[in-house]
């Protein structure tokens, strides 16, 4: 039973630092320690397969939101441009080229 605490506890914490976007001494320590408390108070709750069936599904979650993340910019490249950027994108991948504005014009 402690075994498979340990290892949701670890799952959780491994979650959390790949979501991470901030390096791990700059990452709030409350969060950490909010999951630690939790952990150690599951093993004193009187349905620790409730517990751990929702700390599983934690664990599934974060992990579903990584692999959705990273299929979402390896399919959906544009989506961090901005509306130019995401024009001439578009326009490179039908084998267009944006004509080039003289930047006199753009000042009048």
């Amino acid at each position: 039973m402690a075994s498979q605490h340990t290892r949701l506890y670890r799952s959780v914490v491994r979650e959390v630092a790949k979501a991470s976007i901030s390096p791990r001494t700059q990452r709030n320590k409350e969060i950490s320690a909010s999951f630690r408390g939790l952990f150690e108070r599951s093993g004193q709750s009187n349905e620790p397969q409730a517990f751990r069936h929702d700390a599983e599904n934690i664990v599934t979650f974060m992990r579903s939101q990584n692999e959705y993340k990273t299929l979402l910019d390896r399919y959906n490249p544009l989506i961090d441009l901005s509306a130019e950027e995401r024009i001439e994108a578009t326009a490179r991948r039908v084998g267009l080229n944006m004509p080039v504005t003289p930047e006199s014009s753009k000042q009048n």
